[in-house]
C-alpha cells in the first residue's frame, strides 16, 4: 500500500473543487460573495422543539466573526460547566451571520445570564429548556441568503441556469470546506491512510476528532470523483442498473435493479435521487453496471478504499443529487459612492450536511472574499 505513493506530502489526493465537470455547462458569468459578513446569512431549522423542561438549555444564537467551536467554549465558561457539556448540530462559518441552535447542560441551577455574550459579538435570542443535549446534525434545514455582488457575464444565460438549478437541482459535491484550506485536510488523510506521518503529527491522530475528520475529507473526495463520472456521462440525475436510491430527506435507501416508468417519475418528483458511496466497511448496496462504474472510478485509489476498510469505518452512501428547496433569488439595484449596479439575492433550503457553495458554483463563478479570513 505504500510503495505506491511513498510521499504522503506530495498530496496523492489532487484537489481541484472548481475544476469538477458542471452539470450544464461552464457559468455565463462570475461574482463576489462574502464582501462583508452580512452578504452570507445562514438560519438552522431544528427536526424538533424544545420540550421546555430538563436540564439543558437549548439557545438560538446567531453570531458573527466567530467559529462554532469558540461559541460552544465561551457558552461553557458562562455557564461553568465543561466543554463537553455543550452541543450543537452543526459547524457553521465564521465570515458570515449565522444563526444557529446550542445546547449547554446546566443541572440544578438557575438560568446563566447569556447577556454578557453581547458584547463579544453574540447574540441569544432564544432558551428553552429539554431533557438531552442537542446532537451533532440534528437539523430539519440549514437557511441561506446570499448576496452576490459584481456580477459579470450574460445576464440570459444566467436567469436560464438559475431556473435549471430551480427545476432539477445541482450535483451534490463536498464543498472545498470538507478538505480544508488549499486541501490540506487531504495532505493529513493521504499520510494517516499510508501510515507514513511522522511521530509528531501521528500524535494528533490520536484525537478522535481529528482523526475522523481527515477520513471524512478522504470519503468525501473518492465520493466527488465517483459523482464526477456520472456528471460527465449524464447520469448524475438519473437511474442506472443496480443503483442504490435514496428517499428524498431520509437516509432510507432501497435497490433499483432496472429502472422502471414508477422510477424515472420518483426522480423527475425529486422524491428519489441516486447515491453515491461513502467508503468503508460493510455492504456496497449497488451492483451490475453502478457497481462497475465506481469499481472502475475510483480505481487509482484502490488502496486508499482499502485502508479506510482497514480503519474500521462505515461504509455509507449519500445522494447524487442535491435539489434546493425554496429556490428563489430577485435582483436588487445598489447605489453606492455615486455607482449604480445590480447585486443578485438568492434565497434557498438546504438539508444539512450539503454546501451553499455546491449550488453556487453551478449557478456561476464565484470569488469567495471571506471564505478563508480569519476570526474567533
Amino acid at each position: 500500500m505504500t510503495d505506491m505513493y511513498p510521499d504522503a506530502s506530495s498530496a496523492v489526493f489532487a484537489f481541484a473543487f472548481d475544476e469538477l465537470p458542471y452539470a450544464y455547462g461552464d457559468p455565463a458569468a462570475t461574482g463576489i460573495i462574502r464582501t462583508v459578513p452580512e452578504d452570507f446569512r445562514v438560519d438552522e431549522e431544528l427536526r424538533f422543539a424544545p420540550e421546555g423542561a430538563g436540564e439543558h438549555w437549548f439557545l438560538r444564537i446567531t453570531k458573527q466573526g466567530a467559529n462554532t467551536a469558540w461559541v460552544a467554549r465561551r457558552l461553557a465558561e458562562v455557564a461553568g460547566m465543561r466543554p463537553v457539556d455543550v452541543g450543537y448540530a452543526g459547524l457553521k462559518d465564521r465570515h458570515a451571520v449565522t444563526t444557529q441552535w446550542f445546547s449547554v447542560r446546566v443541572p440544578g441551577k438557575l438560568e446563566p445570564d447569556w447577556s454578557v455574550l453581547a458584547e463579544e459579538g453574540v447574540q441569544v435570542w432564544e432558551a428553552h429548556r429539554h431533557r438531552r443535549k442537542l446532537p451533532r446534525g440534528a437539523l430539519k434545514a440549514n437557511r441561506f441568503e446570499l448576496r452576490v455582488r459584481r456580477i459579470v457575464g450574460d445576464r440570459e444565460r444566467l436567469e436560464a441556469r438559475l431556473q435549471r438549478v430551480a427545476l432539477s437541482g445541482v450535483p451534490n459535491y463536498f464543498g472545498p470546506q470538507r478538505f480544508g484550506h488549499g486541501g490540506g485536510n487531504l495532505v493529513q488523510a493521504a499520510a494517516l491512510l499510508t501510515e507514513t506521518a511522522s511521530d509528531t503529527v501521528r500524535r494528533t491522530y490520536r484525537d478522535s476528532q481529528q482523526r475522523g475528520m481527515y477520513l471524512s475529507a478522504a470519503r468525501s473526495y473518492l465520493f466527488n470523483q465517483v459523482l464526477a463520472a456520472r456528471v460527465t456521462a449524464g447520469s448524475w440525475n438519473q437511474a442506472l442498473a443496480g443503483d442504490a436510491m435514496s428517499l428524498d430527506g431520509s437516509r432510507s435507501m432501497f435497490r433499483c435493479a432496472v429502472p422502471d416508468a414508477e422510477i424515472v417519475r420518483r426522480l423527475a418528483d425529486g422524491d428519489i435521487h441516486p447515491t453515491g458511496p461513502l467508503w468503508g466497511v460493510g455492504e456496497r448496496m449497488v451492483e451490475g453496471v453502478t457497481a462497475d462504474l465506481e469499481e472502475a472510478t475510483l480505481a487509482p485509489w484502490r488502496s486508499f478504499c482499502v485502508a479506510l476498510e482497514a480503519k474500521e469505518v462505515t461504509a455509507e452512501r449519500r445522494a447524487l443529487r442535491l435539489w434546493p428547496r425554496d429556490f428563489v433569488w430577485n435582483w436588487e439595484e445598489i447605489r453606492e459612492a455615486g455607482e449604480v449596479r445590480e447585486d443578485l439575492m438568492l434565497r434557498f433550503a438546504l438539508p444539512p450536511g450539503t454546501y451553499a457553495t455546491t449550488v453556487l458554483r453551478e449557478v456561476l463563478m464565484v470569488t469567495d472574499v471571506g471564505g478563508d479570513q480569519g476570526g474567533k
